[in-house]
C-alpha cells in the first residue's frame, strides 16, 4: 500500500478517515486503501451517526489511541459522510512523526 493516511499541514496534521458508525466496538480496524489511491483509516464506533454523537466518538477514540489532548483533534471535513479529514493540531513534524510511528506498529 502506498502512502499513509495522515499528512502535514501548517499547523498539525490532517488524517483521512473512513468511519463507520453503530458498530459493535470503538476501534481503528485498520489503514486501508480506495480505488482511486487515497489512504484511510477505518474506524468503526459505536455511537448512533445521529447530532454529532459518532464524529464526537471518533475524535475522543484517536484522541485516546493517539495519548493526546481531546481539544487538539477538530473534525475538517466530512461532518455527514462516512469519508472525513480529521485535523490535529501542534507541530506538524512532531505530529507525524508520531503517527507515522502508531502506523508501523497496527501493521
Amino acid at each position: 500500500m502506498a502512502g499513509a493516511p495522515f499528512s502535514e499541514s501548517a499547523d498539525g496534521a490532517l488524517v483521512a478517515v473512513r468511519l463507520t458508525p453503530k458498530s459493535s466496538a470503538n476501534a481503528i480496524r485498520s489503514i486501508a486503501q480506495d480505488a482511486d489511491g487515497s489512504v484511510h483509516l477505518k474506524v468503526t464506533v459505536t455511537a448512533v451517526p445521529e447530532n454529532g454523537k459518532a464524529n464526537a466518538a471518533l475524535l475522543k477514540l484517536l484522541a485516546k489511541t493517539w495519548k493526546l489532548p481531546k481539544t487538539s483533534l477538530t473534525l475538517a471535513s466530512g461532518a455527514t459522510s462516512r469519508h472525513k479529514v480529521v485535523h490535529v493540531a501542534g507541530d506538524p513534524v512532531d505530529l507525524c512523526e508520531m503517527l507515522e510511528n502508531w502506523r508501523r506498529t497496527i501493521e
